[in-house]
């Protein structure tokens, strides 16, 4: 039905034509470049996976920021998994996958769906899988999104649990639901509510820290200070989804001005350009913070 090449004209703004396997597409010189590797990079991928109009979006997103590319850019590192390599799709992706390489912290801040999260958990699976990591502790405040759900049945892990779906939902996806059942069954991976951090410390260890804008300044202090010999962290949030009490300063926007310039430290800001999920995704975003934007400017 041609359905993908009328993805690719609709976003690239140009005309494709084709019979059988030749193409002529017409439109600005720009425009023809990047439609042309776009279409040999496709036919490439062929070989390997089926298409999709998610997998075109994703390489429309990369085409996308091509020309954003500097010089100095980091260079592009594959996260190899038994399930396959992961690769960032933009420019703050690699970075952001540079930067876990060679720090010990590593702060992914921005909107969501930009791959803070799922970035961060295939860059522990591999930790993992090649022996660089006994564990992998996963740990999330658990603060509510603007709405009380109550008392939550069962042990503890099954209690913090639907508050760390996203970092499962990656998990599974990376290993199968079978395997990190055993490992949890292991305590190999490991789910430890924020509040039950203070007094460890985590030697050898992958650990992640989602949602955290939604930490206080003194929880930040509290998890950063558990870091032991030859551990990573990461940690995720976005500062625009502060869900904390009023009054309550976040511990990530806090957090972000004492150490942006500490060495063994890395920030990776992430933006809506970066969003790799439905396109739609990126124009709300944009649209919410212009209309944020707007509010502070006609309060001053």
């Amino acid at each position: 039905m041609d359905r993908h090449l009328r993805q690719l004209e609709r976003y690239m703004g140009v005309e494709i034509n084709n019979r059988g396997n030749n193409f002529h597409v017409s439109g600005s010189l720009k425009s023809i470049e990047l439609t042309q590797q776009l279409l040999k990079e496709m036919y490439a991928t062929t070989e390997t996976e089926p298409l999709s109009s998610e997998r075109i979006h994703l390489y429309l997103q990369s085409m996308q920021l091509e020309d954003e590319l500097v010089e100095d850019a980091a260079d592009e590192v594959s996260i190899k998994t038994k399930r396959g390599l992961i690769r960032g799709r933009t420019p703050n992706q690699k970075l952001y996958l540079s930067n876990i390489q060679e720090h010990d912290v590593n702060f992914g801040i921005g909107p969501a769906g930009t791959g803070k999260t799922y970035l961060a958990v295939a860059c522990a699976v591999a930790a993992m899988e090649q022996d660089r990591a006994r564990r992998l502790v996963l740990v999330r405040p658990a603060v509510e999104a603007g709405e009380k759900l109550g008392f939550l049945p069962g042990d503890l892990v099954q209690k913090v649990d639907p508050y760390l779906r996203p970092l499962y939902d990656a998990l599974y996806e990376m290993l199968g639901f079978e395997k990190v059942a055993k490992l949890i069954e292991r305590n190999v991976i490991e789910v430890a509510p924020l509040a039950f951090m203070r007094g460890r410390t985590l030697n050898e260890a992958f650990i992640i820290l989602d949602e955290a804008q939604n930490t206080t300044i003194e929880q930040m202090k509290m998890f950063l200070t558990r870091i032991g010999f030859n551990s990573t962290a990461i940690i995720t949030g976005d500062i625009t989804q502060v869900d904390l009490p009023n009054g309550k300063q976040s511990g990530l926007r806090h957090v972000i001005d004492i150490l942006n310039n500490q060495t063994g430290i890395s920030f990776t800001f992430f933006k809506s350009k970066d969003v790799v999920r439905h396109p739609l995704v990126a124009r709300i975003l944009d649209a919410y913070e212009e209309h944020e934007q707007n509010q502070i400017d006609n309060k001053t």
